[in-house]
């Protein structure tokens, strides 16, 4: 079992020795044409840098915590229209750059993904909030691919929410839309609002499942097993890889320090129960959640490497140092 982190990676002082760096649409676009490409290529060889020395750190730690989502900013605004253009212009100085990443990544057997944010859904039913998907999706899918992945299925891992009122029907719709590589990468996750876990396994002879088990007993208070049907049928949709699911919990001061949670007994509104913890306090949870065994675990934890690291730490004391 792989235990992953997402965005940040910090050092024994909560700093991030390696930041991504981004900018503001409005101050690329107040800027004249060669301060934009200045900019943008600035921004990207140091997020490109600053990622290969990330995978360094993960490649001297345990295989089982070799695993990251890498940030969305990789390669800032390149869907606005005006950038695009200077990032093709720039793609021959970046791809030794992702070359590197991806190398270093396969090498030391670190398991990646992306996660677009929730305004990118393929499930809409506007045609213009489609085509706005369609477009950060195959950004995502264009990063992977530079790094050398998007070969085979599900070599890398590209996860979206299934939320939108067009529902199945329009995600199946859009899905067809994507490139060979972005339909093999795609993922879909069932979220705490709208889509249950039973909506999402619509899609699962689509693309593979992502089960979110925090989202679950939000929307449904009920905790999933893994002797849940519904598991065998996430299982099955990745097609013989190592599924991924992901865990996290509410706030410290929301939830007890111990036991599993009710929240008719807690009272407390859902809004406030879908905000991610800092860390790992409940044991509780955490025994529950790596009893998925046959699960790769992506940490959805605000005090990322750090809190992911104790849980692995936890876990690995309470079974012996076998974990």
């Amino acid at each position: 079992m792989k235990l992953g982190f997402a965005c940040k990676f910090l050092d024994p002082e909560f700093r991030q020795p390696f930041p991504f760096k981004s900018t503001t649409r409005t101050r690329f676009l107040g800027l004249g044409l060669e301060a934009r490409e200045n900019l943008l290529y600035t921004l990207s060889v140091t997020n490109l840098t600053h990622l290969a020395c990330i995978f360094e750190q993960l490649a001297r730690l345990p295989p089982d915590l070799r695993m990251m989502r890498i940030g969305s900013d990789l390669l800032p605004l390149y869907t606005v229209p005006e950038a695009t253009p200077i990032y093709h212009e720039l793609s021959g100085q970046l791809l030794p750059l992702f070359e590197k990443c991806g190398d270093l990544a396969r090498a030391n057997d670190i398991r990646l993904s992306f996660h677009p944010g929730q305004y990118s859904v393929l499930a809409s039913d506007s045609p213009p909030v489609v085509e706005r998907a369609l477009e950060d999706v195959e950004y995502h899918a264009l990063c992977a691919t530079l790094m050398g992945y998007g070969r085979s299925f599900q070599d890398f891992k590209i996860n979206i929410h299934m939320n939108g009122k067009a529902g199945f029907a329009g995600f199946k719709h859009a899905f067809g839309k994507l490139s060979p590589e972005a339909r093999r990468m795609l993922t879909v996750e069932n979220d705490e609002i709208s889509c249950s876990l039973d909506d999402v396994l619509q899609a699962r002879d689509l693309c593979p499942i992502v089960v979110d088990i925090h989202h679950h007993w939000v929307k449904e208070n009920a905790f999933l097993r893994p002797d849940d049907p519904r598991i065998e049928q996430v299982i099955a949709s990745w097609r013989g890889v190592r599924p991924v699911m992901h865990y996290s919990i509410s706030q410290e001061g929301i939830i007890p320090e111990q036991g599993l949670p009710d929240q008719l007994a807690l009272g407390v509104a859902k809004s406030k129960l879908r905000a991610h913890s800092d860390f790992y306090f409940n044991q509780t949870l955490n025994d529950w959640a790596l009893s998925f065994t046959d699960f790769d675990i992506m940490c959805e934890v605000k005090m990322k490497n750090i809190a992911r690291d104790r849980l692995y730490n936890a876990a690995r004391l309470r079974d012996g140092g076998e974990h």
